[in-house]
């Protein structure tokens, strides 16, 4: 399944990069390098949407019913 984030690159103290994704909350990333800041606020982003999916499988009660919601968030 395919989800597409907006990822906020800043230049912060020291010339670090920190990325952010500002609809995950938790998803921050701060690294020397840009590609390097990409690859890590990736892997963030997976990692912490894995930890929410099976937070709500392992609480979800035995009769939820599971769905696919869509919805389309414009571009800023």
């Amino acid at each position: 399944m395919r989800h597409d984030y907006t990822v906020v690159f800043q230049t912060v103290e020291d010339g670090w990069v920190m990325a952010t994704v500002p609809e995950l909350l938790g998803a921050v990333k701060q690294e020397r390098d840009l590609e390097v800041a990409r690859g890590m606020i990736r892997e963030a982003v997976e990692l912490l949407l894995e930890a929410y999916r099976d937070n709500a499988v392992r609480d979800a009660p035995g009769n939820a019913v599971w769905e696919t919601l869509t919805v389309d968030v414009p571009a800023a």
